[in-house]
């Protein structure tokens, strides 16, 4: 005999039904979402054990973002839960939807309990280790830093824009970039575009010295092209110019201040990521650096927690459905995409760094990229990723350096 625990998690509620093999519902409860309310639980498995020992006791609940990591967590870890070796199930929220689909019957916390403890019950599922705390505290980090590097890109979009306004040939005839702290500085400053180009080659030279630190290799073709680009712009009125330097003043205060927090952030990173043996191990690989590195182990976790390889694909969305019917087999399938998103870009983008410096690798992405008419480079470069996860799933489990793969 076994018990079956379906945990319906929301923000503040765990609803809870125990079910057992022969589909007797044992209790149905709702709890509050808080430590009280997880011993709670955990009280009533003890004593439903104490009366009939169960063979195997089985927790589950649906991956609700934040709110089922704590509950998750303290159920699988708890000690006096451990030594009845229950089982903890966190269980992708599609699997739940489509298995409660197949009843009619209203929709209610208390039945979608019912419905995951039911859904344990015939055994579909797959219970992996819950993620160790350094997985979930460098998680955090990097997620954190994926959203503040989306807010930049943005930023910067915004600035570009009305950058166009004040003087739309700058970007064209300017060949530093624009988001420099000395071109910031200058483009935010008191003085005008008309100042500026009132100024002599010598003076307008002088100040980029200033303002860059003697940074520029060549400020005199520097200070000429700034000074070509305000003269072939068009003016902007008064109050036009007035709203335009405001708005872009904001923005590189943002711009500055999303800089500072994105390195705080690369700080924080590299220190935990030391604490983490298997961050060698990926590091060894030419053109995986930390970035992507920690945000690969940070969405994986412990790789015990996979499997094999093709588990480790399928969680990140690199997986493709296979489409046969009789002798019909479909040689156009689409990729699945859903899966882990962040894992997802980082093993993308670390593979396309990855075969901009391994032979193997470039070789690899050349051959799909040849094989289709259409969008080439996004089907090779997602192909590429399937096989980098297969190298850093062997490097993570077997705890070794790259080696180079011989070309054939």
């Amino acid at each position: 005999m076994n018990l079956f625990v379906g945990i319906d998690v929301s923000s503040q509620k765990l609803d809870t039904c125990l079910l057992n093999s022969e589909d007797e519902v044992l209790l149905e409860v709702s709890l509050p979402n808080s430590l009280v309310g997880a011993k709670k639980i955990k009280e009533y498995i003890i004593q439903f054990d104490e009366h009939i020992n169960y063979d195997r006791i089985i927790v589950g609940m649906e991956a609700t973002s934040i709110y089922s990591f704590h509950p998750a967590t303290f159920l699988a870890e708890d000690s006096d839960l451990k030594a009845l070796e229950i089982e903890v199930a966190v269980i992708n929220p599609k699997q739940i939807s489509k298995f409660k689909k197949m009843f009619d019957e209203d929709k209610t916390d208390t039945v979608d309990a019912y419905r995951i403890a039911d859904f344990l019950r015939f055994d579909r599922f797959n219970v992996s280790l819950i993620k160790e705390e350094k997985y979930m505290a460098l998680q955090r980090l990097t997620r954190s830093r994926y959203q503040l590097v989306g807010q930049l890109a943005e930023m910067k979009q915004h600035f570009i824009e009305n950058l166009y306004y004040k003087c739309n040939t700058l970007t064209k005839e300017v060949d530093t970039s624009i988001f420099g702290a000395t071109m910031m500085d200058l483009l935010t400053d008191s003085i005008t575009l008309d100042e500026i180009a009132d100024l002599s080659l010598e003076d307008l030279v002088e100040v980029l010295q200033q303002k860059g630190k003697g940074r520029f290799s060549d400020p005199e073709k520097l200070a000429k092209s700034i000074s070509k680009a305000i003269k072939d712009s068009y003016r902007l009125g008064d109050m036009m110019q007035d709203s335009v330097d405001v708005v872009l003043a904001s923005y590189a205060m943002m711009i500055k201040t999303l800089k500072k927090q994105i390195k705080e952030l690369d700080k924080a990173i590299g220190r935990l990521f030391k604490t983490i043996p298997e961050s060698k191990s990926l590091l060894s690989i030419p053109g995986v650096g930390p970035v992507y590195a920690a945000g690969i182990i940070a969405e994986l976790g412990q790789i015990e927690r996979f499997e094999n390889e093709a588990k480790v694909a399928k969680y990140a969305g690199l997986h493709w459905k296979r489409k046969q019917s009789g002798d019909f087999e479909s040689e156009r399938t689409n990729i699945t995409k859903t899966g882990n998103r962040y894992l997802r870009y980082y093993l993308i983008e670390a593979a396309n760094s990855v075969m901009r410096n391994e032979p193997v690798y470039r070789e690899y992405y050349l051959r799909k990229y040849e094989e289709v008419p259409k969008n080439q480079h996004k089907r090779a470069l997602v192909l590429t990723a399937r096989k980098f996860v297969r190298m850093v799933d062997a490097l993570l489990r077997n705890h070794q350096f790259y080696a180079p793969e011989r070309s054939a």
